[in-house]
Order: C-alpha cells, then sequence, then structure tokens
C-alpha cells in the first residue's frame, strides 16, 4: 500500500517535468490557490490537500491539480468516503463502485519523490509502539508519479451554497520483491514515456489496463530511516542506531 510519500519537487519543477500548462491558470470555482500545498513536503498524510496532474476537460491539456488524497465518489452523501480510499486496488478498477467510473474517465498522476513502507513488527515491539519506516525511491532520486484516479464531489453546505470536492487514491499493485517484505500491495509507478496514453481519454476496450503492472524490484532502493516526526530533509537520514534487519541478503 501507500500510506505516505514525499516530494522534493516544488511547484515549477513539477510543472516542468510534467510539461503541464501555466500553473497559476486554475477554475477558481473549484480550486483555492494555496501554493503552501505545492512546496516540497517529507511527510504527506492522507487528508492533505496535493498537486496531481490531470487533463483540462475542456481543452485537453495537462494542468496542476489540487484534490484531496482519500477519493470521495461523486455518490457520496457527505464529504467522507466511510471507507479507506487512499489507496485503490488494482485488481478492482473494474467492479468497485468506487473506483469503476474514475477508472474509466478521471485518470491522473501524482508526482512523488518517495514514499514509505513499515516494517512489521514483533508482538513486544508493538507493545512498545516502536516504529520501523523505511523510504523508497527509484536508485537516481527522481521525480516520478504514481498512478491514480480521482473524481469529483458535488453537494450544498447549510446556507445551501455549492460545494465543490476533487479528491485522488493512489492505484496498488501486487508488490516486487523489495518491497514484499513490508506488505502485500505496492504503489503503481508510471513510466514518464507512458504519461501521455495514461491520461488519455479511451474507449473502454482500449484502457490502459497494460499500464497497471509492477515496478521492478531493481529500479528501487530501500533504507531504514527513523520515526517519522515533523516535516523535512531530516527524515530521509539513514537511520543507523540499529542493525539491518528486514532487507538483509536482498
Amino acid at each position: 500500500m501507500c500510506g505516505r510519500y514525499g516530494r522534493r519537487a516544488d511547484k515549477q519543477r513539477i510543472a516542468e517535468w510534467f510539461r503541464t500548462r501555466n500553473t497559476d491558470v486554475f477554475n477558481e470555482e473549484y480550486y483555492e490557490i494555496n501554493d503552501i500545498a505545492f512546496t516540497p513536503s517529507f511527510n504527506i498524510a492522507p487528508e492533505s490537500t496535493q498537486p496531481v496532474v490531470r487533463l483540462d476537460h475542456d481543452t485537453g491539456e495537462r494542468v496542476l491539480a489540487l484534490m484531496k488524497w482519500g477519493l470521495v465518489p461523486y455518490w457520496s452523501k457527505t464529504t467522507r468516503a466511510g471507507f479507506s480510499s487512499i489507496n485503490a486496488r488494482a485488481d478492482k478498477l473494474t467492479s468497485s463502485g468506487a473506483w469503476r467510473e474514475p477508472w474509466k474517465h478521471r485518470r491522473c498522476l501524482i508526482p512523488a519523490n518517495f514514499f514509505y513502507e513499515w516494517e512489521p513488527l514483533t508482538k513486544d515491539e508493538e507493545k512498545k509502539k516502536i516504529s520501523k519506516p523505511w523510504a523508497v525511491s527509484l536508485p537516481d532520486d527522481r521525480l516520478f508519479a504514481f498512478g491514480g484516479i480521482w473524481d469529483r464531489w458535488k453537494g450544498r453546505d447549510a446556507n445551501n451554497n455549492e460545494l465543490v470536492l476533487e479528491s485522488f487514491s493512489i492505484i496498488t499493485t501486487d508488490p516486487n520483491e523489495l518491497l514484499e517484505p513490508f506488505h502485500n500491495r505496492c504503489p503503481l509507478i508510471i513510466e514518464p514515456k507512458d504519461y501521455a496514453r495514461w491520461l488519455a481519454p479511451a474507449e473502454p476496450s482500449h484502457l490502459p489496463i497494460d499500464l497497471v503492472r509492477t515496478w521492478p524490484a531493481e529500479e528501487m532502493k530501500a533504507w531504514r530511516v527513523a520515526k517519522l516526526q515533523g516535516n523535512g530533509p531530516h527524515l530521509l537520514e539513514p537511520f543507523t542506531d540499529s542493525p539491518p534487519t528486514l532487507l538483509d541478503g536482498l
């Protein structure tokens, strides 16, 4: 799964990497401009507002949108999904009522430089509330994109004013050999050469299901870090106070 991730890239770097149009252009009916959401973050948590790359409905251009992490289906009665929606299982994309329509019509790319996974604990470690996070990135630490889906929820507040919320989920697949010791799921990563096809509208028979695949273990690296506290580059410093355990020999 993917429960925390981070991004070194700022607004300008994201726009350059994903070749989006002017990042100052937003539909103010849906977005509150907040440059804080575009600043580098080393501890991105669910429910936060993050930059997402999608296609503009009218022009077909790539644009940056600010969305909440944790998809709220358009049919939800409230702005809370009522179930865990930060990740969407790849094997449920065509069957789940929450994921089916976004998968068909609203795919997106989520900019990231790394994500975190947690080493399973012994019962004694759980009692002591020990945490063993690992950072995972591509070997050269470059910016990359999670494959995701998004949706738009509309409703009314107490004064009958229209409310609009756009939100996203990160798709997860089977883990590779590096990530299998942590969890039975891992986030989907899309290669740059496939960005256009991932985002493009397609007939049901031509949806990019072949791009939903596990990233090769040899094209990733993982290292133990300290307990995630605060937000800053210090979170990526290797943790060396205890001997390596999980990935020995890999």
